[in-house]
């Protein structure tokens, strides 16, 4: 670098002495990087540098000629001028104490300008309120004889009236906190002035510590703090031990009276605060008796309602020449400007504390102190900002007292005692100790200030509210876990609002509804313009209702504003005054949310957050105001009250527009606690919108995580809450995204193991193939030792199963994509999943299908001991429920059969069982001769066990004990359908209950011909033996017929083979009968003509007429339609038949003749039979008339073929041989009966349990007929040889072929 330019450089960082103060640390940071520069590239930035330099001297220069300093005489703190000249040049801090009226506002900044401060830089002066600020700044550039705007100028919120010359600048704190953003060193002052410090807002609290940081750092800075005389020495020692100048007022003398409305008498009562006013307003009436004029009285009262009522009681009293004033902050500006006109006679303003110091009320001569106000503090654990009714401090009590010394001597009257008084507080909590923090922690934590607690507040914050502040910020999204500032929170920052309004401009900028969210935040931030006049509220809410919305407040703000903004573009600034006042509304207000907005507008344009040109959906703005009023939603719980977060109770303000319909949710813009705790300026919501908003805070529980095979994934139940309140009390959600390991682990063992999956995945259906046919063989053979158990599985599963797999259509996936070996594993295998005891269970011994009549029906095996379907089940269709053959089902399957015998034998009576021991030899021996095929499980065993028995015998019913285990017999499962309609092990209650006509069954026939069709002729071609149909993947089968119905003969089909045959036989001899009616006819007359003189004979066999039928159906039976032939099938069978017809009189003939010789004989043995028989004959009589009334049976006729009816005669001689040959023959005849019987009762029993094989027991009848001729009347001879051994011999066989 040159000499020359070494030298330029040192004379620029020379000359920067005399630039502001604001632009040193720049241009020496220009210079620091000018000199890193080439030097070809020097010489045009330091041109533009020196330019800029001269524009700082020339506004240096141009502050340095001082205006007209004049200091009224009159002011007290004039007075000190020179003593406050020599601290301000001495010290860097100075502390005046002033009282109200010494003129420290505005001549302060005078004497800053003398003693040559703002020059360099401004003389910042703060004041707490907007309206102070401007009226200061015009007063002081009055005095200074300069417009506002120039050497004097203003700056309240979002209104700037200075210049680049402005050397005073009156701000609000809250614009100096804000600079501090942007200027984190104030370079653009050279000294500040806090005024009335005393109030210890929270912006002069956090200014006080902030200056106490930056004032090491700028030496060159001047503070001057003023206050009245309120606790200074605090603020001397809060800037280590700064001079404290005290500085007089120009109050007068002020009278304390103590009129306490406790009395100490207790024969005296009490008073109540309104009498104790009324009181006290009567004794300074009094006062102003002896000066000669009336003086006005300001009265304080904590709150509004005291105030309207107090006013009413004061009304009752009729005070003479006495006005009554409220005035309360809410208050109309037209109302409020009537406490500041001229009047006459005496007033008496009932008011809040806003006039202990906001606001200064003319002409007051009194007051009257309650001694109690609404003291706005901020619950840590409610949450919400209180406003209970307490006890002023002593400082509060005196700012009171205070207001009426201003102009002339004054009385003030406090209703509580001096002991009371000297027992309070002497001051009132700054700010900082009872409101949220989360503003003041949020700018520090953007101008990085460090931790709040270490910050040099006045009065440090209490941890719990420090906190409290952290955990909104965190709500608002503003800080992250570890208290760290987001981006969302430095954009929060930048924005001149409440936090939580902040957080919802950012959201009404992502949700597209930032107009309107303007307009909302805008309103929030001002007070309310709807004036509301108590004479008038009637009027005014009607006034009101036209922009009112019906579901939110929010709404109707929006209205509100839309439906000025159209006003204000139509009618002038005077018809647009009169129109508000017409409308109850506040134009100054209205004015104030106008410039707001307007700011608004501009700061997020300037942060690039997009307005939205189409108007906003209710959801979208709703949405965003929840974004920054989380806490502060409310869930109906009855009637109007309602929960909030932290399990807050509180109600709508009566106002709200959904007071009268409150909604079941809502969000409202805050919550405060007065007499209760009211939301006010509230929306309805949905919970859902909670949900979206809230994500990040909502705490889940999970309830019931299970594997939901329909959405293939594993689901659980999911309650939300935000702050202990329940969001959504049930909602299904994939439990995979908040527990994935255990997601896992219920997949496994509720989808995979427990067969839940429901996937065609190869493993998993190979899989549930082989553990299906390998648990069958735990079911069949009762046994559960074969399968390994499901934890095998589970571990197996476990072991192989991939990670972050955790739905049916990710494991699809997953599979697809695997390589073999990774497919490989999940394979199950037969080795795996099998015992060794496994091995000698056949398909042999436990069958999957049981044939019944050529159909194959499904087994099925279940090993449940107690359920209704354990042992073996066997499902068949209710039409086919007929024809399943109970003696075959008897021995179910032959794994389960050997257990079955062993248990029948056990179960007979001890005498019996013993015999047979050991029981399992004995049931082996059985089944080693005995099968299905031949009948009966019982009927052989009784036979198999009788041959031991003899002479004694166990029957099979007996044998049918219902002591056997359920799992011994054949469980039944109807279906109709698909549906399963019954199932029980009775297969005969079965058969009884269940419909099986097929009118409310599933039932296909295959040729619709069989559907009940009513016949005249056979011209429906040839009848099938059965017809076969399936029936929800089963076979049904059932048998075509004709049926006789009455008159008529109709084609149908029966579900039993046996039943087809007989309503066959019955309706194929019908329709003969309809074709041959004359035939049938002549018969009927044939037969009465040859039988009228015998039917004395058939007397105790029936009517006439029924004799006469059943001679004639057995006409027809015999020729048409004989036992022994097959019935007609065809056309051409049933034609063969019908040529028959001239056989039928004949046949009749023949029948006659032999019928007649029965009856002769019939009635000669029953005239044998009657009279007085003796003891040895009547055993052999007895046994003669069961025979006779066995062998003349009703519908023998029909039943019995033919050639055997002609052996009746034979039979029925044989009996009246006997009974002649008795007398003589009675020992022989007993023994004949015993042998008889022998043979007989098998026979009887097998016939009466409807044996299988009905043609061996019909032959054996007729071979107990001929033997019985053989035994009693041998003479007679037989049909062929019989004899006993012939006998036992067939009987051996038939049982051994089947019964």
């Amino acid at each position: 670098m040159s000499t020359e330019v070494t030298k330029m450089f040192s004379e620029l960082e020379k000359s920067l002495m005399h630039c502001l103060i604001r632009d040193r640390h720049p241009v020496r940071n220009a210079l620091r990087r000018i000199e890193k520069e080439p030097l070809d590239k020097q010489q045009t930035q330091l041109a533009k540098l020196v330019s800029r330099i001269e524009k700082s001297q020339q506004a240096v220069a141009a502050r340095s000629t001082n205006p007209a300093l004049n200091y009224p005489e009159n002011l007290p703190v004039c007075e000190k001028r020179s003593e406050i000249l020599s601290l301000i040049s001495e010290n860097q801090v100075v502390v005046i104490a002033g009282e109200t009226g010494s003129g420290k506002t505005t001549q302060l900044p005078k004497m800053c300008i003398e003693a040559g401060l703002g020059v360099y830089g401004r003389i910042g002066h703060t004041q707490p309120r907007r309206l102070a600020a401007r009226s200061v700044s015009q007063r002081i550039a009055d005095e200074l004889n300069s417009p506002l705007g120039e050497t004097v100028g203003y700056q309240v919120r979002f209104t700037d009236q200075s210049s680049d010359d402005t050397r005073i600048k009156v701000m609000t704190d809250g614009i100096l906190l804000a600079q501090t953003q942007h200027d984190r060193f104030l370079n653009e002052y050279d000294c500040i002035i806090i005024d009335e410090a005393h109030e210890r807002s929270l912006n002069i609290d956090f200014l006080m510590g902030y200056l106490k940081q930056l004032l090491p750092k700028r030496p060159d800075l001047k503070v001057i703090i003023t206050s009245a005389t309120i606790d200074v020495e605090r603020f001397s020692q809060h800037f280590d031990d700064a001079p404290v100048i005290q500085v007089s007022g120009r109050t007068h003398p002020v009278d304390v009276l103590y009129r306490p409305l406790v009395r100490n008498d207790d024969d005296e009562e009490d008073r109540s605060l309104f009498e104790g006013i009324a009181e006290a307003l009567e004794e300074l009436r009094s006062i102003d008796k002896a000066k000669g004029s009336p003086g006005d009285t300001l009265v304080f009262l904590p709150g509004e309602r005291e105030i309207r009522e107090c006013a009413e009681f004061l009304r009752r009293q009729q005070l003479p020449a006495t006005d009554i004033l409220p005035l309360y902050a809410r208050l109309s500006s037209a109302d409020q400007q009537r406490i500041f006109r001229p009047h006459g006679g005496r007033r008496v303003v009932l008011s809040t504390n806003v006039a202990e110091t906001s606001l200064t009320v003319p002409g007051i001569r009194y007051v009257i102190d309650s001694g109690v106000a609404r003291i706005s503090r901020y619950s840590y654990r409610t949450k919400v900002q209180r406003l209970p009714v307490e006890a002023i401090s002593q400082a509060s009590a005196n700012q009171r007292a205070g207001r009426c010394g201003r102009i002339e001597p004054g009385t003030c009257i406090r209703l509580y005692d001096e002991q009371d008084f000297f027992s309070r507080s002497e001051f009132t909590d700054p700010e900082i100790r009872r409101t949220n923090l989360a503003a003041v922690i949020l700018q520090m934590l953007n101008l990085r200030l460090g931790d709040i607690r270490k910050f040099p507040f006045v009065d440090a914050p209490d941890d719990r509210f420090v906190k409290d502040g952290y955990t909104l910020l965190s709500e608002l999204g503003a800080v992250d876990n570890a208290r760290k500032i987001t981006s969302t929170g430095r954009t929060m920052a930048r924005l001149p609002v409440d936090p939580r309004i902040g957080r919802m401009l950012i959201a009404a900028g992502q949700r597209n509804c930032a107009t309107e969210m303007m307009i909302v935040a805008a309103a929030l931030t001002v007070a309310d313009p709807r004036e509301r006049p108590q004479e008038k509220q009637q009027a005014a809410a009607e006034k009101h209702r036209q922009w009112a919305d019906d579901d939110s407040d929010f709404a109707t703000l929006i209205n509100l504003w839309n439906g000025f903004e159209t006003q204000r573009q139509e009618l002038s600034q005077n018809q647009l005054r009169k129109w508000c006042k017409k409308n109850y509304l506040s134009y100054m207000r209205m004015r104030e949310w106008r410039d707001i907005h307007r700011q608004l507008h501009l700061m997020l344009r300037d942060m690039d957050i997009s307005t939205n040109s189409e108007p906003a959906s209710y959801d979208a703005l709703h949405k965003a105001i929840l974004s920054g009023m989380l806490s502060h939603i409310g869930f109906r719980a009855e009637q109007k009250e309602y929960i909030g977060a932290r399990n807050r109770r509180f109600v709508m303000a009566p106002g709200s527009a959904g007071y009268k319909k409150p909604p079941k949710w809502l969000v409202a813009a805050e919550l405060v606690e007065t007499s209760k705790l009211f939301a006010r300026m509230v929306a309805r919501v949905e919970p859902e919108w909670i949900e979206e908003c809230g994500r990040e805070l909502l705490k889940y529980q999970y309830f019931e995580p299970h594997w939901q095979q329909q959405r293939g994934q594993v689901v659980a139940t999911e309650q939300s809450s935000l702050y202990g309140l329940v969001v959504n009390p049930k909602k299904r959600v994939d439990y995979s995204k908040t527990h994935p390991e255990e997601s896992r682990q219920i997949l496994i063992t509720e989808a995979l193991v427990a067969q839940q999956l429901k996937s065609d995945v190869e493993f998993y259906r190979k899989n549930i193939e082989l553990i299906a046919e390998v648990t069958e063989y735990e079911e069949k053979s009762r046994r559960r030792d074969l399968v390994i158990d499901d934890h095998a599985l589970i571990d197996f599963y476990e072991r192989y199963f991939p990670e972050g797999v955790f739905s049916r259509r990710a494991l699809e996936s997953w599979f697809k994509r695997a390589s073999g070996a990774d497919k490989r594993q999940l394979y199950l295998t037969r080795e795996f999943l099998l015992s060794d005891a496994a091995r000698g269970i056949s398909s042999e011994d436990y069958p999957a299908e049981l044939e019944i009549n050529g159909i194959n029906f499904p087994l099925s095996y279940t090993f449940a001991p107690g359920s209704s379907d354990d042992g073996v089940t066997l499902t068949v269709p209710a039409q086919m429920l007929p024809q399943v053959n109970e003696r075959l089902t008897e021995w179910l399957v032959p794994g389960f059969i050997h257990q079955k015998v062993v248990a029948i034998i056990k179960a007979l009576p001890k005498p019996v069982r013993k015999q047979f021991v050991p029981v399992p030899d004995t049931a082996t021996r059985f089944l080693n001769q005995a099968t299905a095929s031949k009948g009966g499980l019982y009927i052989q065993l009784a036979e198999f066990l009788n041959q031991t028995l003899r002479p004694e015998r166990v029957t099979p019913e007996e044998l049918m004990s219902d002591a056997l285990e359920s799992h011994l017999k054949m469980n039944f499962r109807v279906l109709n359908g698909d549906d399963v309609i019954t199932e029980s092990r009775d297969l005969a209650a079965l058969i009884e209950s269940v419909d099986v006509s097929g009118e409310t069954s599933e039932y296909v026939l295959l040729d619709d011909r069989f559907a009940g069709h009513t016949v005249n002729d056979w011209d429906f071609g040839a009848l099938p033996e059965s017809t076969e149909a399936e029936v929800a993947g089963l076979p049904v089968r059932s048998y075509p017929c004709l049926k006789s119905d009455g008159d008529t003969v109709v084609l149908t089909t029966e579900n039993s083979e046996s039943q087809a045959e007989v309503s066959h036989r019955e309706g194929v001899l019908a329709l003969i009968r309809q074709q041959l009616a004359g035939m049938d006819r002549d018969l009927r007359q044939s037969i009465q003509t040859q039988m009228k003189p015998h039917w004395l004979l058939a007397k105790g066999m029936g009517s006439e007429g029924e004799i006469t039928r059943e001679l004639v159906d057995a006409v027809y039976t015999h020729i048409m339609l004989p036992l022994d032939e097959a019935l007609p099938r065809t056309p051409e069978e049933f034609d063969v038949r019908i040529q028959r017809r001239s056989r039928l009189h004949q046949h009749l003939e023949e029948l006659l003749t032999q019928f007649v010789q029965w009856l002769k004989i019939r009635h000669g043995v029953l005239k044998s039979l009657r009279g007085a028989v003796t003891m040895d004959k009547a055993m052999a009589f007895s046994d003669t008339k069961a025979h006779l009334e066995r062998l003349l049976a009703p519908g023998f006729l029909v039943e019995v073929p033919w050639p055997r009816l002609k052996c009746f005669t034979r039979y029925l001689r044989a009996m009246e041989y006997r009974i002649d040959k008795l007398q003589g023959n009675l020992a022989r005849d007993r023994q004949s009966m015993v042998e008889f019987e022998s043979v007989y009762v098998p026979w009887k029993e097998a016939v009466d349990r409807g044996g299988a094989n009905q043609e061996a027991l019909e032959e054996f009848r007729w071979l107990l007929e001929e033997w019985r001729v053989s035994l009693f009347a041998q003479p007679l001879g037989t049909q062929e040889p019989v004899s006993l051994k012939r006998l036992n011999k067939r009987w051996h066989e038939i049982v051994q072929a089947g019964l």
